[in-house]
């Protein structure tokens, strides 16, 4: 189906943890005829639809029909965002109140947080005999709350910036009857507290996704970075035909702490993937490296719209619009892996989708974010270039968007996968 703000919307409350997302990802794929495949399986002579998970990380690829030596095309992207996370020991209790211990995961712009209903997602370990089985959860239900400091009590009314340590933890109850908050979350997916080994929960605004403005113009949501990118990226993977490339989804989690893990984009998963693509079909190791040498990788992320009230935090001559097309970003210093070979490459595929491209640079005197392009470059040997959509209020608890970009981007992946002969 055609990506949309509407269909944004849906995938995003889907998807409150990286482990959602995966989930929601595999079900459409296999909705459209694709197999998981467990890394732990032999692939020899799996050459067709395929998919593999790695805990909150996903890659798919379309080899069907496709030339044995066809080059791939990859479209990546992140399927975390920054929020609040339980601690390992998190039951507190304090003045009265029951609260939860948290942490800040990536970037959180703490103060988004604040004086929001929380629900609590991700996943459990628990024990089954001798085995381990991991468990995915939600709970959707206002059980957490970090109060804002009243105005009346900071030092001269300005209000106060939040310390990690002391400012985030959530009020769930009083502290008459205290209980476990992860036997809780136990109970609440319906395995036995007792059996949880262990646990990867986190925090997510309940308020639903929506399609905003007087005339629908723009889309206000929790995760825009980087499930906008997820969803578009989806799309265009499910649409784009192989043939002369094998085209490849990446979706990687960890992008928001710098992605050193097994399953983030500094891992092997992604060049381990695309050898044994080649390998199940009788390929060999030299096969592998001459296709990967004509391969490309698009890094999907979100980009920074101008902001209205903070126009002069931004580059004056690149000036960049919602709803005025996908972003290319290039950054001189290498924060983003783009340059003049594989701009090129997006800026074609942006004609042959007939969406307009905007061209972004970050002020030379701030500090520039980054992505998993550089990373992904560095490790796979693959050029990269870095896009994505632009988007107000990054890393907040709620993001904003233009609802016209997500139908552009993901019809602009779309090309870049499938490039015209």
């Amino acid at each position: 189906m055609p990506a949309s703000a509407q269909g944004l919307c849906k995938f995003i409350d889907a998807s409150p943890s990286p482990f959602h997302v995966c989930a929601t990802a595999a079900q459409r794929l296999r909705d459209a005829g694709y197999t998981e495949l467990a890394e732990t399986d032999s692939w020899t002579g799996s050459q067709g639809k395929f998919f593999t998970v790695r805990a909150g990380s996903l890659v798919a690829w379309n080899a069907e029909d496709a030339d044995p030596a066809a080059p791939f095309r990859v479209v990546g992207g992140h399927t975390d965002s920054p929020n609040l996370r339980v601690k390992q020991h998190p039951d507190r209790v304090v003045a009265g109140w029951q609260v939860v211990a948290l942490a800040p995961y990536g970037g959180a712009w703490l103060n988004s947080w604040l004086d929001r209903d929380l629900g609590i997602s991700g996943r459990l370990s628990v024990r089954r005999g001798n085995a381990i089985e991991h468990v995915l959860v939600r709970v959707d239900d206002p059980i957490l709350r970090v109060p804002q400091l009243a105005i009346h009590l900071s030092e001269d009314r300005t209000g106060v910036s939040p310390d990690p340590q002391r400012h985030v933890n959530a009020v769930w109850g009083l502290g008459e009857d205290p209980r476990s908050f992860v036997g809780f979350v136990a109970e609440r997916a319906g395995v036995q507290p007792d059996g949880v080994l262990g646990f990867d929960l986190m925090t997510h605004d309940l308020t639903p996704s929506a399609v905003t403005g007087v005339g629908g113009e723009f889309v206000s949501a929790p995760r825009l970075d980087n499930q906008a990118t997820c969803y578009a990226g989806l799309e265009a993977f499910l649409a784009a035909d192989a043939g002369t490339q094998v085209p490849v989804l990446a979706l990687f989690d960890h992008e928001e702490v710098g992605s050193t893990s097994d399953h983030g984009a500094q891992s092997e998963l992604l060049p381990t993937v695309l050898e044994r693509i080649v390998l199940a079909e009788g390929g060999t190791r030299e096969d592998f490296l001459r296709r990967t040498a004509g391969s490309m990788v698009a890094s999907g992320d979100m980009a920074h719209a101008t902001h209205p009230n903070y126009p002069d935090r931004h580059e004056p001559g690149h000036q960049i619009a919602v709803n005025a097309g996908p972003v290319l970003k290039v950054q001189p210093n290498l924060r983003y892996a783009t340059d003049g070979r594989t701009a090129a490459a997006f800026a074609l595929a942006c004609d042959q989708a007939g969406v307009p491209l905007q061209r972004y640079e970050h002020r030379a005197d701030l500090p520039c974010g980054s992505t998993i392009g550089p990373m992904t470059s560095a490790r796979t040997g693959i050029p990269t270039v870095d896009v994505g959509a632009a988007q107000l209020a990054m890393h907040s608890a709620r993001e904003f968007m233009g609802a016209k970009d997500v139908a552009a981007y993901s019809a602009a992946l779309q090309a870049f996968l499938a490039p015209q002969p």
